[in-house]
């Protein structure tokens, strides 16, 4: 495993409030991160990141000149970013606006006010995502592991795939629905990892093809869902999903759970 710690990381702190700013700084510090540069708008965080590259964006949701989802798009639309870590912090609670934040493959949403526990264990996911930590299986190699990642959001499917190939999992196929999945199932895999919201064919939808399949009945699989409502978390469960993990996912969780799936 890397020798990766807090204190070898550079945030780029996006907050108004330079109150606001003062109290999350004061948080990060505890964390040992001690690299911390400031910005209180969405231009002049795009001007930032674009002198230094941070390893992480931590990022308030509304500004004067935009919001974090318009940052994360900018961000994400450039070839040498769209890897970069986003955390947000904010009080919004609806399920639509948090949403589209999840499905865009950020590292973390932390509630505002946010408790230290919180931002710990943000910190410890950004720092599983920058290193390198192989998947230890006494029946498997990880190299050789064939993985079916399927996610209609590209962002999503890439830091899935990134948590992957930290874990030494190298042979990745992705596909943007469950349709798309069906049709590459005869290539054969040791494991599904897919989303739920999906178009066509959903996280549902495939799980149940799967399991009523004489040829792929047998294949293990994990799935990443940002909803949290019990009825619908019960019927992903009754479709023979072997596990499931919340967006935004903890790597640490997904490589416990992977750990569980393929050799329980």
């Amino acid at each position: 495993m890397s020798d990766l710690t807090s204190s070898d990381l550079t945030i780029l702190l996006v907050e108004p409030s330079a109150m606001q700013r003062k109290v999350i700084r004061k948080e990060l510090n505890k964390e040992l991160v001690e690299s911390i540069d400031e910005a209180d708008s969405v231009n002049s965080a795009i001007k930032q990141i674009k002198a230094v590259r941070p390893d992480l964006v931590v990022s308030a949701l509304h500004f004067p000149d935009g919001s974090a989802m318009e940052l994360l798009q900018h961000i994400r639309q450039d070839p040498t970013l769209t890897d970069l870590p986003f955390m947000l912090i904010s009080s919004e609670t609806r399920h639509s606006e948090l949403d589209k934040f999840k499905q865009s493959g950020i590292i973390a949403i932390l509630p505002k006010p946010f408790s230290h526990d919180h931002l710990a264990t943000a910190i410890n996911s950004t720092l599983d995502i920058l290193s390198h930590d192989e998947l230890d299986l006494e029946y498997y190699d990880a190299a050789s592991l064939r993985v079916l990642v399927v996610d209609d959001s590209r962002m999503a499917r890439k830091v899935i795939t990134n948590v992957l190939k930290n874990l030494g999992i190298q042979n990745i196929t992705q596909a943007v629905d469950g349709s798309e999945a069906i049709t590459l199932l005869p290539e054969g895999f040791d494991l599904i990892v897919t989303d739920y919201n999906m178009p066509e064919v959903n996280g549902l939808e495939l799980a149940e093809h799967v399991r009523s399949s004489g040829d792929y009945s047998h294949l293990p699989i994990l799935m990443v869902t940002s909803e949290a409502s019990h009825a619908h978390l019960s019927n992903v469960s009754k479709s023979g999903v072997n596990a499931m993990a919340d967006k935004p996912f903890e790597p640490a969780t997904v490589k416990k759970l992977l750990a569980q799936i393929l050799e329980g």
